[in-house]
């Protein structure tokens, strides 16, 4: 007797933070959704989410924001400073919080109950993605799958094969990640400080005490930990006062690239692009990601010949922008010269002198700016 084909509408291949959250949002929709992952259920990673007020309302549609254990702790302030310009560019919002910052593991452990709520995770699978193709009978755990889409949200998976489209910039890059306490108040402030050798970012940690603040350090040039440190505390000191460093300091590489457009594939969070975190917005791109499906299946179903490219003709313009802003951004900062110099200094007097562009940047950090319906 033939084998029982059991038949989806989606699978999604990594069950990430982007991953687990798509499956859910899939799920509400009444889609029938398997997710596979080749890892089992450790999240280990120790890092945060500045999350954005679109992100914040989308995590509670799916009630995830009002379970997290840890009090998310709100951005209301965001200064920025480097080594060109005198005074720093301070950006304030009256109407809503600019952002909330939680921790990863906390969403990732909320996001995964629900799926094993479901039934529909499994772990420990590693297929290939040459057998990976929609409509085509497919074996998973000792089952025989059909799926009419597959999305595929891995983080690491950059795509250099002949039929995905991508651009992949400067891979040398790594991020440092780590926490530390402070005895002044961090006033739910956010700060940014572009150095010649990469960005830091200081946030609020999440919890009750606002004497806690994580970071993030990215940079081409090697760096020890007690380089690191002292680089933090010359640019915080006079703000935060006396600095206590958490032990562990945490090293992620960097892979800026852009999958621009593919027939099989349904791409989604770093697995569509990995930009430089000088923006702060790979996650809640992400989010967008999600959200951008969502609306194309109200208005398409998943037969439609060109969904795919619909799909990606709606990402395209936002992940491209957000990928060329950061990778300028940096460029310009890490190659000191007059001309550059000139375009940055440019740059901060048109945020700080006209109300309208200092306006979008507050919408653009909340989530508010739609670059394409």
């Amino acid at each position: 007797m033939k084998n029982k084909i059991h038949k989806y509408d989606f699978l999604i291949v990594g069950a990430g933070l982007i991953g687990a959250i798509a499956a859910l949002a899939l799920i509400k929709k009444k889609f029938k959704v398997l997710v596979i992952d080749k890892k089992d259920s450790v999240f280990r990673d120790a890092r945060t989410l500045a999350v954005n007020a679109n992100s914040i309302d989308f995590l509670r549609q799916l009630g995830i924001w009002n379970k997290l254990k840890s009090k998310p702790q709100p951005i209301e302030k965001i200064i920025i400073k480097d080594y060109v310009n005198i005074k720093p560019l301070i950006f304030e919002s009256n109407n809503e919080h600019m952002g909330e910052v939680i921790y990863n593991k906390e969403v990732y452990k909320l996001a995964r109950q629900k799926l094993k709520s479901y039934k529909v995770l499994k772990t420990n699978i590693n297929i290939k993605n040459s057998e990976l193709l929609p409509n085509k009978e497919l074996f998973i755990s000792n089952k025989n799958y059909i799926f009419k889409k597959i999305i595929i949200s891995i983080g690491k998976n950059v795509i250099s094969s002949r039929e995905h489209k991508s651009i992949i910039f400067d891979q040398q890059h790594h991020s440092y990640v780590g926490f530390f306490k402070h005895n002044k108040d961090h006033r739910n402030t956010a700060y940014e400080y572009f150095t010649d050798r990469g960005p830091l970012a200081i946030l609020p940690a999440p919890g009750d005490s606002q004497k806690k603040s994580t970071f993030i350090y990215s940079t081409k040039d090697k760096i020890t930990n007690t380089q690191l440190k002292k680089l933090i505390k010359g640019k915080i000191i006079k703000t935060y006062g006396k600095l206590i460093f958490n032990q562990s300091i945490f090293k992620f590489p960097i892979n800026p690239h852009l999958i621009k457009s593919n027939k099989n594939f349904i791409y989604i969070g770093d697995s569509l692009k990995s930009i430089h975190p000088v923006a702060g917005q790979g996650w809640n791109l992400g989010v967008k990601d999600i959200q951008t499906l969502c609306k194309l299946l109200e208005q398409y179903s998943l037969e439609t010949e060109n969904f795919n490219s619909l799909y990606y003709a709606r990402r395209i313009t936002e992940s491209t922008i957000y990928f060329t802003f950061t990778t300028f951004l940096n460029f310009l900062y890490e190659n000191k010269n007059s001309f550059n110099n000139a375009i940055i200094k440019t740059g901060f007097n048109t945020l700080k002198n006209i109300k309208f562009a200092r306006d979008l940047f507050i919408k653009q950090a909340m989530g508010r700016v739609n670059l394409i319906d």
